[in-house]
């Protein structure tokens, strides 16, 4: 069995100080009592702790992909992950330098740049993967990974999350779940799975998807309406990849006097706080966008320490949060909702009933 990594949560619970504490030792800032210091690095020896090695006044470049800066100013998750990217750096001692992918993309890494590492963040292609790669310089791929895993990573766990938000539905009684999605990225392919391969395991079909262009909730709506106008309502619940095609998905409904929750439920996944704004405010996947930065800097510090380290990928879970868009389904046949694939779900709807007992926040 692998044991279990050493965190800076361990080391402050044994010396019974805070974290921050813990973290201004290890990086080697002032502030700190000598034999505290001394207890700190002890501790941290003997539980096995990579201690860092250097990381004080170290320069880490961030590469933002286009798609990350539209989504800067778009909905907000790039932000959230590069402050914890900054609190991490600070923590460390080192400095975090933010820029836009070149267009030329070999021309980001500067040869002679004195930067102890490159994260990229969002990378758009698998292209922009490989050329990571083939460099010399530690580079960490964030919100990604590497298929051929010759890069460490970190992104939250995708399949499991659209998994576990599929199966909340299943609970609440819906069986014709609707997945709204932009295709494109190696990670939103991940929910679509993680959605398919839940309903499959309740014996449900996954035949209800509807593709966007891009992350914009107007794009989100029209393409609603567009299926109501189409199919009428084929569907009693919505699982968005996104939170902001949910809150498109929610604008359709009311044009067209659907009621949220009451006729179609809505799911998001992001977690952004514009969710909880909405009317009803939004259920959704919440991915730990803080954390994901902060890992980031941490898988550097990691590869700068021992560069003949295995690459590793690290996946952080998620949880539902869940509001006023969801809730249980409207019975068949009622308010203009379609039975149509309802008898693809009788084997299943008796077990999925007894588990929509459950409910709230899931961890």
């Amino acid at each position: 069995m692998q044991k279990r990594r050493v965190t800076m949560e361990d080391l402050a619970r044994q010396c019974r100080v805070s974290v921050a504490t813990v973290s201004r030792v290890l990086a080697g800032q002032p502030g700190v009592r000598p034999e505290l210091r001394r207890r700190v690095r002890e501790v941290a020896a003997a539980l096995g702790y990579a201690l860092p090695v250097a990381m004080a006044g170290r320069l880490a470049v961030l590469l933002a992909s286009r798609s990350a800066l539209i989504d800067a100013t778009r909905s907000q998750f790039t932000l959230h992950v590069l402050k914890g990217m900054r609190e991490r750096a600070a923590a460390l001692g080192m400095t975090l330098e933010i820029r836009p992918i070149d267009a030329h993309f070999a021309a980001n890494f500067g040869a002679g740049e004195a930067a102890a590492g490159y994260l990229l963040l969002s990378p758009e292609s698998d292209a922009q993967i490989d050329a990571a790669a083939a460099g010399e310089r530690p580079v960490i791929l964030v919100n990604a990974d590497d298929p051929l895993m010759r890069l460490s990573s970190v992104a939250p766990c995708n399949r499991s999350a659209a998994a576990l938000a599929t199966e909340r539905l299943i609970a609440l009684g819906h069986r014709r779940i609707l997945l709204l999605t932009r295709p494109g990225r190696r990670t939103i392919a991940q929910r679509r799975e993680g959605w398919a391969e839940r309903l499959a395991a309740q014996g449900l079909k996954a035949d209800l998807v509807e593709e966007v262009g891009d992350w914009d909730p107007e794009l989100a709506a029209a393409a609603i309406r567009a299926r109501l106008d189409r199919n009428g309502l084929d569907f009693t619940a919505i699982l968005a990849t996104g939170d902001s095609l949910a809150i498109g998905a929610m604008l359709a409904l009311s044009d067209r006097g659907v009621a949220v929750p009451g006729e179609v439920s809505v799911m998001g996944f992001d977690g952004l706080p514009q969710g909880e704004l909405q009317s009803p405010p939004l259920s959704t996947i919440e991915i730990p966008m803080r954390s994901i930065g902060a890992a980031a800097i941490d898988l550097l510090r990691d590869v700068v320490v021992n560069p003949q380290a295995p690459p590793r990928r690290v996946e952080i879970g998620c949880r539902i949060l869940e509001r006023g868009s969801t809730g249980p389904a409207a019975p068949r046949g009622a308010a203009g909702i379609s039975d149509a694939g309802a008898s693809d779900a009788g084997a299943s709807e008796a077990g999925a009933s007894e588990a929509g007992t459950s409910g709230g926040i899931h961890p």
